[in-house]
């Protein structure tokens, strides 16, 4: 099997910062949903300060796109969350759960990275709801279904015993989060051996839940960041089936390879498909949009047939 079975859109990339109606420098990191037909994509966009803000583009087919006139959410200005806000927003990721959007995403200030969470019905009136963690976690995603009557969610805390691997906690309200545990590390030696974090949020499969995640390898020319997947059990998401022994997408294409941060391939969105494939969606170098698509089976299978322990 070829370390690549992601197919590469031939338009990408998808979006750049001058389709933006507005002043951005970058456009990356998007979390993508597909609501009432429409394919939403939040997008995270550099602005001349350095800082983040999270933009919104529509879509009938997942592959063209227009930016709304205005960004979607901005850094909050009064109370506790401009208080965690004040350095910018950062890569959101999307679920849809109790006929709602549930949005999770980076809030950075002076005291670190925390995860702020906040819904949505309709992508245009967006409330804040809750801080649902401490510094420094990163890259939450949170599965589709409840467990036992619980929320579920992917994390990757920092921790110098288990440098960036990825956790699992529940919760009764989306606000206070327990029962955390360990389920994934970074394979020494290995594509993904520096540190490993959740993607797209999980979607089911007969199997179980898909989750796309990101590895990073150090180099002598810096870090390089490529996807992989991993498959969680149906009914208890802390048991990890297998994880794909390669990755499915790596930096190749020019953008890709040179931008903002080079040698990158991030995503915070994947739309599952009715004919059996998904649109795996990515920034690309922290600079630009892209999209590809795979056969769901074939992720399966990585893990399934090609995989390895998670831990």
């Amino acid at each position: 099997m070829k370390p690549d079975i992601v197919t590469r859109y031939a338009g990408n990339p998808i979006l750049s910062k001058s389709e933006i109606p507005y002043p951005v420098e970058t456009v990356h990191n998007a979390a993508v949903v597909k609501h009432e037909g429409v394919y939403i994509l939040l997008f995270r966009s550099h602005l001349r300060t350095g800082r983040s803000i999270i933009g919104l583009a529509r879509s009938p087919d997942g592959f063209h796109f227009t930016a709304d006139p205005k960004p979607f959410l901005v850094p909050e200005s009064n109370g506790a969350f401009g208080a965690y806000e004040e350095f910018g927003v950062e890569d959101p990721r999307v679920t849809f759960i109790d006929g709602q959007y549930i949005i999770t995403y980076s809030a950075y200030s002076r005291s670190g990275v925390r995860i702020a969470l906040a819904a949505t019905r309709d992508f245009v009136q967006v409330e804040r709801v809750a801080l649902i963690t401490e510094a420094d976690y990163r890259n939450t995603v949170i599965f589709p279904e409840k467990f036992d009557g619980l929320y579920a969610r992917l994390d990757r805390p920092h921790s110098e015993i288990a440098p960036w691997s990825i956790w699992i906690s529940y919760s009764p309200d989306l606000c206070f989060w327990g029962k955390s545990e360990l389920i994934m590390r970074p394979e020494p030696y290995h594509w993904d051996e520096m540190k490993i974090g959740p993607g797209a949020p999980p979607f089911r499969t007969p199997q179980g839940w898909l989750s796309i995640y990101h590895g990073v390898f150090k180099t002598m020319d810096g870090s390089v960041y490529r996807l992989g997947v991993a498959l969680h059990d149906l009914q208890n998401p802390a048991r990890i089936l297998g994880v794909g022994e390669s990755w499915i997408l790596q930096p190749e294409d020019p953008w890709e390879l040179t931008g903002y941060v080079h040698n990158v391939v991030f995503t915070c969105g994947a739309v599952p498909e009715p004919d059996g494939t998904v649109k795996i969606y990515w920034g690309a170098a922290d600079t630009v949009m892209c999209v590809g698509e795979a056969k769901v089976s074939d992720l399966v299978d990585l893990c399934l047939k090609h995989g390895r322990p998670a831990k």
